[in-house]
Protein backbone atom coordinates (compact mmCIF):
# COMPACT_ATOMS: atom_id res chain seq x y z
CA UNK A 1 0.00 0.00 0.00
CA UNK A 2 1.05 3.61 -0.91
CA UNK A 3 0.65 5.97 1.58
CA UNK A 4 0.71 10.00 1.48
CA UNK A 5 1.87 11.54 4.83
CA UNK A 6 1.16 15.69 5.13
CA UNK A 7 3.68 17.54 7.86
CA UNK A 8 3.91 20.13 9.33
CA UNK A 9 7.74 21.97 9.08
CA UNK A 10 8.19 20.79 12.78
CA UNK A 11 7.35 17.70 12.17
CA UNK A 12 9.12 17.33 8.58
CA UNK A 13 11.92 18.52 10.63
CA UNK A 14 11.92 15.99 13.35
CA UNK A 15 11.54 13.57 10.90
CA UNK A 16 14.34 14.72 8.92
CA UNK A 17 16.62 14.64 12.60
CA UNK A 18 15.48 11.37 13.26
CA UNK A 19 16.38 9.52 9.65
CA UNK A 20 20.45 11.22 9.85
CA UNK A 21 20.68 10.05 13.45
CA UNK A 22 19.88 6.28 13.03
CA UNK A 23 20.79 6.21 8.86
CA UNK A 24 17.25 5.49 8.00
CA UNK A 25 14.77 6.06 5.80
CA UNK A 26 11.88 8.38 6.56
CA UNK A 27 9.64 5.84 5.24
CA UNK A 28 11.41 3.11 7.63
CA UNK A 29 11.17 5.70 10.08
CA UNK A 30 7.22 6.16 10.12
CA UNK A 31 6.57 2.40 9.32
CA UNK A 32 8.56 1.69 13.02
CA UNK A 33 6.00 5.02 14.16
CA UNK A 34 3.17 2.97 13.39
CA UNK A 35 4.15 -0.18 15.07
CA UNK A 36 5.23 1.42 18.19
CA UNK A 37 2.08 3.73 17.89
CA UNK A 38 0.21 0.24 17.73
CA UNK A 39 2.08 -1.43 20.60
CA UNK A 40 0.85 0.94 23.04
CA UNK A 41 -2.00 0.96 21.94
CA UNK A 42 -2.52 -2.63 22.81
CA UNK A 43 -0.89 -2.08 26.46
CA UNK A 44 -3.38 0.01 27.10
CA UNK A 45 -6.24 -1.83 26.46
CA UNK A 46 -4.62 -4.86 28.26
CA UNK A 47 -4.09 -2.62 31.25
CA UNK A 48 -7.64 -0.90 30.96
CA UNK A 49 -8.79 -4.72 31.10
CA UNK A 50 -6.38 -6.28 33.78
CA UNK A 51 -8.04 -3.02 35.64
CA UNK A 52 -11.97 -4.23 35.06
CA UNK A 53 -11.20 -7.47 35.86
CA UNK A 54 -9.83 -6.69 38.90
CA UNK A 55 -12.71 -4.58 40.05
CA UNK A 56 -15.24 -6.77 38.85
CA UNK A 57 -13.88 -9.63 40.69
CA UNK A 58 -13.67 -7.76 43.76
CA UNK A 59 -17.22 -6.89 43.58
CA UNK A 60 -18.31 -10.51 42.83
CA UNK A 61 -16.12 -11.31 45.82
CA UNK A 62 -18.59 -8.81 47.66
CA UNK A 63 -21.51 -10.42 46.70
CA UNK A 64 -20.73 -13.36 47.16
CA UNK A 65 -19.53 -12.79 50.71
CA UNK A 66 -23.35 -11.28 51.13
CA UNK A 67 -25.25 -14.33 49.87
CA UNK A 68 -22.88 -16.91 51.83
CA UNK A 69 -24.03 -14.44 54.95
CA UNK A 70 -27.66 -14.74 54.11
CA UNK A 71 -27.10 -18.98 53.09
CA UNK A 72 -25.88 -18.98 56.95
CA UNK A 73 -28.32 -16.53 58.57
CA UNK A 74 -30.44 -19.47 60.03
CA UNK A 75 -33.52 -18.24 58.53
Amino acid sequence: MLATVRLNDELAELLTSITKQFHKKKSDVIREAIRFYAKELEKNQSTRMQKAIKKTAKSDLSEYKILEDTLHDGL
